[in-house]
């Protein structure tokens, strides 16, 4: 169970915990969620540049994000891994965004800990930061890996998957795992957070809510507990409760849980 000290910020369904992911995670109730979207640390801080708004810029998150090697990183990896596997249901299921330079360890600890992968969702940015180094193609995917929980050897959970939703969004086609928008004209663009979801602060990895929504509308259904164990500026959130899920979201910094309650009350909720 939360104290009043883990609570940061609670709005009947929507929940603010303030606090370390390893240890918050143990207090809620086992197989109690139904879906998780996670977006951990990418591991990139390591003195490194890149362009934003046309300037060059450090490419240092903070200490959160400093580089690891493989061992530790899939060591992190597994550690919260396995801790949103207990809480998860059955029949959940589990997302996690991630570049190259930490998706391959996502995918050894997910499947080390009783996972089974479903999808290896490719997200094509339509506005990526230019290369700057020019030796190297310009980074312009992300992967958002989808699995359930693997239950037995031969027996995986009965994750939900909202078809017909996504066939319709997709002209009445089968949507593909590459989320190529440019390419098919009556299918929103998704490029990185606009500013409109920038006007209360900033997230260095602050995710578009069309990328949000998208995910929560094929694996939940409303009314649906989500978790996000890495909330961040609180994207994860404000898209579960404006689609009438219930929401936990978990942050150690309390800058960005403020920007996240601000996020709440200041618009993007739906009804605040």
């Amino acid at each position: 169970m939360f104290t009043k000290k883990d609570i940061f910020f609670q709005d009947g369904d929507f929940t603010l915990l303030k606090g370390d992911s390893f240890k918050l995670l143990k207090k809620i109730e086992p197989k109690s969620i139904d879906m998780i979207f996670a977006d951990p640390p990418y591991f990139l801080s390591s003195g490194g540049v890149t362009c934003q708004s046309g300037k060059q810029v450090s490419v240092d998150k903070g200490e959160w994000d400093y580089s690891k090697t493989i061992e530790d990183r899939i060591k992190y990896h597994r550690k919260w891994i396995a801790l949103c596997r207990g809480v998860l249901k059955d029949n959940g299921t589990i997302m996690i965004s991630s570049t190259l330079h930490s998706v391959y360890a996502i995918g050894v600890a997910l499947e080390l800990d009783g996972y089974s992968i479903i999808n290896n969702i490719i997200w094509k940015k339509t506005n990526p930061a230019p290369n700057l180094s020019c030796r190297c193609f310009t980074h312009s995917t992300e992967t958002i890996i989808w699995a359930r929980k693997q239950l037995t050897l031969k027996k995986k959970g009965k994750h939900y998957f909202n078809y017909e939703t996504m066939k319709e969004e997709n002209g009445g086609k089968q949507m593909k795992d590459v989320w190529e928008f440019d390419a098919e004209p009556e299918i929103v663009e998704i490029g990185t957070a606009s500013k409109s979801e920038k006007k209360f602060g900033k997230h260095p990895t602050q995710k578009p809510t069309k990328l949000l929504e998208r995910l929560i509308t094929a694996a939940s259904k409303e009314g649906d507990l989500i978790l996000d164990p890495f909330n961040g500026s609180g994207t994860t959130g404000i898209v579960a409760h404006n689609m009438k899920r219930q929401y936990i979201g978990i942050e150690l910094d309390i800058d960005y849980l403020e920007l996240t309650k601000k996020r709440y009350l200041g618009g993007e909720s739906n009804g605040k």
